[in-house]
């Protein structure tokens, strides 16, 4: 056996199995076992676009650090597909290991000298161990469970009391899933020296914290800010948000008394008529929006440009993945940017926020409406698949129940009996944000809505000075927004430096580790994480304030590195791209490798 490294609560577990074969039950329920024995644990899904057949692969990660990105290294591989066995077995670092189930044997060149392979017969003991065909592929996954609990020291009675959870109203399943989890057990204990170094140690019970995904968290926030109406055509990866938001509808939007249904979801026809039923609803004083990615919004931008320039608040959640085109549908990429800060014909700016983990979809779900109706203007939530569909650790959530939602400058009928006149667009505060009715409270508040040219009074007009009037008081309505959208978050150096570092959304995590390892070799780095566009104040200061900063996204042609040049132009020569556009979560390995390079070859341009 390969001298390995002790990785106790430090390793990466990586699952590779066929789509539709049940294999994501058995792979929640290790991750869960180890969250419950306390241990920092995040898991990442690697699946087809299709429904069955195809290679899908799990990694759990977990990290006594409480560090949540990927690592680009593999501890410990579970391959439990002939098709990608060799893919799996190349993967996995020196001084790893490799299960497989051997009731087929392997070709001798499926080996490597530096790791350790260990063959248990799965399908073989299943087989044997139950007679229904379906039963025996899905128990093969479960016993897979089994060996790994002894294999990797995950406590096994954690694992029975999951089970009994999950299945509490029907025992009979609890009987075989720990008859299946029980005969990998078994087998790794009396055939293998357990556990290996990379295995877990109870840390405590993690308490204060939930694994959840950033979909269920969206569709919860959004329920929480208010929200009544959702309509929208359903695409990966957003489809989650929607699912999420009708199941808590059904628990917390039904009239006690009557049974009625509090709210209205609409799958529409395509998503250009989703956004159009969004705008509508909210125009109407609703609270209403659409999940989407980024093909959705391309097909919504004629809309949205309306929305921008007729006034009318609404809420776009953008759940990122590979493009372009129809590109990658189930990876992961920032790659909606400049799309979603610019979508539509014209010119148009639209407000972005950045969550980088589920806790804070959860928490900017809200906020996101509130920033829709006190700017009056569309507004992008842009999550991406790696933070919508994967399981992370995070904080608990909270909630202030004294939060009211923040419905902007809207007039009911006693303001309007006070004013001799009511005019939609004209500016009487000075930031660019005008008062608006909602439709049927009183005649006085009526006002033609238009995409077409208009004048500060509602009426239509082609004048050029009526024209632009309008569209520079957009121009100041987008200054008043800086001072409304979240803030970013500075993290200071131990030491001054004058090199810094800015990411946002799931880019977080990978730089979060970055900098410590970075550190660690004498390298220090300021990080300031971007929440939101446009930028706040301190963004720009971050930027005059260091000689050097590094601008790490995930996409290829660097969008946010473009939007920060220009609002800032007079320091593009500091800015350095780290990109990652592979349709995988960014790793910290990307991070640290991109600044050590850069500084590199500046030692050597001077030298």
């Amino acid at each position: 056996m390969p001298a390995t490294q002790s990785r106790i609560n430090d390793f990466v577990l990586k699952i590779a199995t066929v789509n539709g074969t049940g294999s994501a039950s058995a792979n929640g329920l290790l991750m869960k076992a180890l969250f419950r024995m306390g241990v920092p644990v995040t898991g990442k899904n690697l699946f087809p676009s299709n429904i069955q057949g195809l290679p899908t692969w799990y990694e759990i990660r977990a990290s006594h650090a409480g560090y949540m990105s990927a690592t680009g290294r593999v501890d410990v591989m579970v391959a439990m597909n002939a098709q990608t066995y060799q893919k799996d077995l190349d993967e996995v670092s020196p001084g790893g290991f490799l299960v497989y189930d051997s009731t087929w044997p392997r070709d001798r060149q499926l080996y490597r000298d530096d790791i350790t392979v260990l063959g248990v017969p799965l399908a073989k003991m299943c087989n044997e161990a139950f007679s229904v065909a379906r039963i025996r592929i899905l128990m093969k996954n479960v016993a897979y469970v089994g060996a790994l609990a002894a294999l990797m020291d995950i406590d096994l009675d954690v694992i029975k009391t999951l089970l009994e959870e999950t299945f509490a109203s029907k025992p009979k399943l609890v009987d075989s899933n720990l008859k299946a989890i029980m005969l990998g057990y078994d087998y790794a204990q009396e055939n293998f020296a357990c556990p290996l170094p990379a295995r877990a140690e109870t840390m405590g019970d993690n308490s204060g914290n939930i694994i959840i995904t950033g979909n269920e968290a969206t569709g919860l926030g959004c329920l929480y800010a208010g929200a009544t109406v959702g309509a929208w055509y359903p695409i990966t990866p957003s489809t989650g948000v929607m699912d999420s938001f009708t199941d808590y509808c059904r628990r917390f939007r039904m009239d006690p008394e009557t049974g009625d249904k509090l709210y209205c979801i609409i799958q529409a026809e395509d998503e250009l008529a989703a956004a159009g039923m969004v705008i509508g609803a909210n125009w109407v004083g609703a609270r209403a929006f659409t999940p989407t990615s980024g093909p959705g919004i391309s097909l919504m931008s004629e809309f949205i440009g309306f929305a921008y320039y007729a006034e009318i608040p609404s809420v776009f959640i953008d759940v990122q993945r590979v493009g372009p085109s129809t590109g990658m549908p189930t990876r992961t990429q920032q790659c909606d940017v400049m799309l979603c800060a610019y979508a539509s014909h014209g010119d148009t700016r639209h407000p972005i926020l950045f969550p980088a983990n589920p806790h804070e979809c959860f928490e900017m779900a809200v906020s996101v409406f509130d920033l829709a109706e006190r700017l009056q203007t569309p507004v992008f939530l842009a999550s991406d698949l790696d933070i919508g569909m994967n399981d992370w650790m995070v904080p608990e959530l909270s909630w202030d129940d004294s939060y009211r939602p923040d419905r902007g400058k809207v007039l009911g009928p006693e303001e309007l009996a006070k004013m001799e006149r009511f005019v939609r667009y004209l500016d009487v505060d000075g930031d660019g944000i005008t008062y608006r009715t909602l439709p049927g409270e009183d005649p006085k508040g009526a006002y033609f809505v238009r995409g077409s040219g208009h004048n500060r009074y509602g009426a239509y007009t082609e004048d050029s000075e009526q024209y632009q009037d309008i569209m520079d008081r957009l121009l100041v309505k987008w200054e008043t927004a800086k001072t409304l959208v979240p803030d970013a978050v500075l993290s200071k150096a131990s030491r001054k430096t004058s090199l810094g570092i800015l990411a946002f959304g799931s880019s977080d995590g990978a730089v979060i580790e970055a900098r410590d390892r970075l550190e660690a070799e004498g390298v220090h780095l300021d990080y300031l994480r971007i929440r939101a566009f446009p930028f706040s104040a301190e963004v720009v200061e971050f930027l005059r304030a260091h000689e050097t900063i590094y601008v790490v996204e995930q996409n290829r042609d660097a969008q946010m590195k473009s939007l920060l040049m220009l609002e800032a132009n007079d320091i593009a020569d500091r800015l350095v791209s780290i990109l990652h556009y592979n349709g995988l979560p960014i790793p910290s390995d990307c991070v640290v490798q991109g600044v050590t390079r850069h500084l590199k070859l500046n030692k050597e341009a001077v030298a």
